[in-house]
């Protein structure tokens, strides 16, 4: 199960297809696609399981899921984990 990180706010601008995200807790800024930026709302509407997550990704962006699909939303949900804007836990 995975959420937002507690006390992280979704403070973004967008440019394009990419937009720059405020990381209340530690000060940073990132640059993150609309993928992850998929992610980060969804969760900021509620906690979701990892199949939720890629399901919908995958339709957000036309996509079947299969291994290598399954294989990058992966990466990208402990990449957004690495920097401290998501987190995952035990119910």
């Amino acid at each position: 199960m995975w959420r937002l990180t507690p006390g992280q706010r979704l403070r973004l601008r967008g440019f394009g297809d990419e937009s720059v995200l405020y990381n209340d807790l530690s000060g940073d800024t990132h640059l993150l696609g609309g993928s992850a930026i998929h992610l980060l709302e969804l969760l900021g509407q509620h906690q979701a399981p990892d199949q939720m997550l890629l399901d919908s990704l995958a339709t957000a962006i036309g996509c079947a899921r299969g291994d290598a699909f399954d294989a990058e939303a992966g990466a990208l949900l402990t990449q957004l984990s690495s920097l401290f804007l998501i987190e995952q836990y035990q119910c």
